[in-house]
């Protein structure tokens, strides 16, 4: 299902003053706002194809009707989406659900969306119906060198896959571990799936990135072999420059700092990206700043810091990519909030006053710093935002719209109420 551009023009309009009074009344607080409203512009937020059907727990999962059936749909409906935002200008393919059977179709329908490929994703947690060797105790860490092999080869052909279609980088995530003590030797573990990523980093194309993502547990609980970002980190500084670690921010033990992480690997320049969610006690893949926006914030200020500290881009040196999937909401209004949590908290950070920031800390102003930071992060910018839509042809209420057109309602009419999204 597509909404016309003049259906979004016409609420647009009705919704105009209304917003041109909140606007007006924000850009007398911000500083040169035509080039943040230009920065908000570009700054694209990659959907992954998984995240379009209804996710789900160990216990049951509870489809809600509509889900894409294919990898078309699932391209049909990120159009939906930055038709509505904007903001989401890129979709990341996961191997083997999204195979492309027709590589130019798939670019062409891509394209007419307005898409982009993003990372490119391998599957080696999973044993697939025609597979020879099984993942049961780990891909690429596996003491038999066949089952190595097997892995190394899909990672390889994902790539291809990536190549075909224009994306320019692979994300390898690993369930490897184990679940009891003396399962397994950890150095060795370690040093197989160094060999591993090596043959995999080999056959990257010489402009291409991999990024390395890390997870401290699930479904290994003992150990894992990429367990946090030090690992991830110590990888791909051994692979080499297009080797970065991935940030996944609900792969932390609680309580971690993630902003200081996030700093310490600009510092180093070994940050490749972004898997953007929310979680209260683990890996639980809510809407992106549902429980904690203020850490979300924190994290986006470190952020710009570093990449202005290292003259990066905002919206092309990082892969930015929601990795939200929950089990009770409309899947397409789960990722309307997390992108606009997402350009709220980016927003946010570009206010922050860096000079008195600055002056601040060198001074152990403590009281200050808080002060700055906090002011920056109570501005409501969601008019800055939707200015921002607007400009860039979308709507200044992408879930109003949505839910005005009853789009869920048609793309079950349009699909079917027992669908289920492939890979899921």
């Amino acid at each position: 299902m597509q909404i016309e551009k003049y259906k979004i023009d016409e609420y647009n309009q009705s919704l105009l003053k209304e917003h041109k009074r909140k606007f007006d009344f924000i850009i007398d607080e911000i500083k040169d706002v035509e080039n943040i409203l230009q920065k908000l512009i570009e700054f694209q937020i990659a959907i992954p194809s998984w995240a379009l059907g209804t996710g789900g727990t160990r216990f049951a999962r509870f489809p809600g009707g509509g889900e894409p059936r294919s990898l078309e749909e699932k391209i049909e409906d990120i159009g939906l989406l930055h038709a509505l935002n904007a903001s989401s200008g890129a979709i990341s393919l996961h191997i083997p659900w999204d195979v492309p059977e027709n590589v130019s179709h798939i670019k062409a329908l891509a394209a007419q969306n307005g898409l982009r490929f993003d990372a490119m994703n391998s599957n080696t947690f999973q044993d697939q119906p025609d597979q020879k060797l099984s993942y049961k105790f780990g891909s690429m860490q596996h003491v038999d060198k066949a089952v190595r092999k097997q892995a190394i080869e899909h990672n390889i052909e994902v790539i291809k896959y990536g190549v075909e279609l224009g994306s320019e980088s692979l994300t390898v995530w690993l369930s490897d571990g184990s679940c009891f003590p003396g399962q397994l030797n950890f150095r060795k573990a370690f040093q197989n799936t160094l060999e591993s990523l090596q043959e995999i980093y080999t056959a990257l194309p010489d402009h291409w990135k991999i990024f390395v993502e890390y997870k401290p547990y699930e479904p290994n609980f003992y150990s894992m072999t990429v367990g946090d970002w030090g690992q991830s980190l110590l990888y791909t500084t051994k692979l080499g420059k297009k080797a970065y670690t991935l940030v996944d921010l609900g792969h932390h033990l609680p309580n971690a700092n993630i902003e200081q992480i996030v700093a310490l690997l600009i510092m180093e320049g070994k940050l490749g990206g972004f898997h953007f969610n929310d979680s209260k006690y683990s890996d639980d893949d809510l809407t992106v700043g549902s429980i904690k926006p203020y850490q979300l914030f924190l994290i986006f200020n470190e952020l710009v810091e570093g990449m202005d500290a290292r003259d990066m881009h905002h919206a092309s040196d990082l892969a930015w990519m929601i990795d939200a999937s929950h089990n009770i909401k409309d899947p397409l209004e789960d990722l309307l909030q997390s992108v606009e949590a997402i350009m709220i908290s980016y927003a946010q950070a570009l206010l922050v006053d860096r000079k008195k920031l600055v002056d601040a800390q060198n001074n152990n102003d403590v009281v200050t710093a808080q002060e700055i930071l906090q002011h920056a992060f109570r501005i409501d910018v969601r008019a800055l935002i939707a200015e921002a839509r607007l400009r860039a042809g979308g709507s200044l209420n992408p879930l109003a719209v949505y839910r005005s057109k009853k789009v869920r309602e048609n793309l079950i009419k349009e699909r079917g109420s027992k669908t289920v999204a492939t890979g899921l």
